[in-house]
């Protein structure tokens, strides 16, 4: 496919998506949605990819969905766009890698739906984070209203939703919405530290845990945990499992 939003680059076994509609500020349309998945066809059977990492082109991660786009729709076309937004970010979250966004900037209704489908938020102080769908009589689209209150607890998720306020990286950070927040020109330096981190884990324990803790967390306690226990079960057949234990016990780096 001949991508006109996305750039994308692989390598060190990290792939990077860089979103490029900088004169509207990323803003998320149908296209977008269509080369992702395009994307995630190719990158889901792929094993030299070990980390994904997403941010977004100037001074917006993203701003938000394409209102120019969905001002002509009717319902039955907002609920397609709705659906092929959660689809999409579905599929973005179930990957077995983990998937990081470099919140570079603004992080806005859309956008700030698609860092929540990523595992981790690194957000530069310049980021700004909010879901402003209020301002236009609108609600957000994306699950907004499903993930912020996992990520956030609910009276955050309420807050955000129904005032439409924007808020800072470091008010991002205190409720939980980012995990760290860095300098604007060490952004991507400490995006790739924490990919490079987790992408040299040659075992299958990086996808395992974030497969147990993504489908865990729909469970009642009991049931995950036996999950966990199944799982912590099978990898004692696996040989990087074997060869990190006796890489721990002869006091060496696992050869991975």
């Amino acid at each position: 496919m001949d991508y006109q939003i996305l750039k994308i680059q692989i390598a060190d076994r990290i792939a990077t998506v860089t979103i490029s509609r900088p004169a509207a500020l990323n803003a998320l349309n149908t296209n977008f949605f269509k080369e992702l998945n395009h994307f995630l066809d190719d990158l889901e059977p792929r094993d030299d990819v070990k980390a994904l990492v997403i941010t977004g082109e100037g001074k917006a991660f993203v701003a938000g969905a394409d209102i120019a786009e969905m001002v002509h729709m009717n319902a039955e076309e907002g609920y397609a766009f709705s659906t092929f937004g959660q689809r999409t970010f579905d599929r973005l979250e179930q990957l077995a890698i983990p998937v990081i966004a470099a919140v570079n900037g603004y992080a806005l209704g859309g956008g700030c739906e698609l860092a929540m489908a990523c595992d981790f938020r690194i957000a530069s102080k310049l980021a700004k984070f909010g879901q402003p769908e209020m301002n236009l009589g609108m609600i957000p689209g994306y699950a907004a209203t499903q993930r912020l209150s996992r990520i956030t607890g609910l009276g955050n998720a309420l807050y955000l939703i129904l005032t439409a306020d924007t808020i800072s990286a470091d008010d991002a950070l205190r409720i939980g919405l980012v995990q760290k927040v860095t300098e604007p020109e060490q952004l991507m330096e400490e995006v790739m530290k924490l990919a490079a981190k987790m992408a040299g884990n040659g075992s299958q324990a990086v996808p395992r845990s974030k497969r147990i803790i993504r489908n865990g967390i729909a469970m009642d306690f009991k049931e995950a945990s036996e999950l966990e226990a199944v799982e912590f079960g099978k990898q004692f057949s696996d040989e990087a499992t074997k060869e990190g234990m006796k890489a721990f016990l002869e006091k060496r780096k696992p050869a991975w």
